[in-house]
């Protein structure tokens, strides 16, 4: 099992294409094998999508993987921390750029509409046809 271990590794160090590109092979091969690296990208949290928001790099950082050196593993887990922190005031701004740009349209749509001249009624007079515009002309 340690070709597993070595395996999982070296296309952690190439990242997601690397995890996709070695299941599509899998489906190519023997379809039984796509599904077994798909199923365990889903359980292992690498499908960044399904993982509850949960990116890969944070999940091997909680398993504990470290460089042996405490003073880089400090670093790193300060600039991680800090990064993150960073990628949720953007994605915060983005939500509040986003809600700004519906509430500018919402308002911009209410002005047209309000703006336009309002219809007369429709009414029900036998004399211009029932919807205000002129009667029908008999055949004939």
């Amino acid at each position: 099992m340690e070709w597993l271990r070595k395996a999982e590794e070296k296309l952690d160090e190439y990242g997601m294409p690397a995890w996709l590109a070695a299941m599509v092979l899998g489906f190519i091969v023997f379809v039984p094998i796509g599904l077994v690296i798909l199923g365990y990208m889903l359980w292992s949290g690498r499908m960044g999508c399904w993982g509850k928001g949960r990116s890969h790099r944070s999940w091997s950082r909680k398993r504990g993987a470290g460089t042996g050196n405490t003073a880089f593993d400090e670093y790193r887990e300060e600039t991680m921390r800090r990064l993150e922190e960073e990628r949720d005031a953007f994605k915060s701004f983005l939500d509040r750029l986003r809600q700004a740009k519906d509430k500018a349209e919402f308002d911009q749509f209410m002005r047209e509409r309000t703006a336009q001249p309002q219809a007369a009624p429709a009414t029900n007079d036998p004399n211009t046809g029932g919807f205000g515009g002129p009667a029908p002309q008999p055949a004939g």
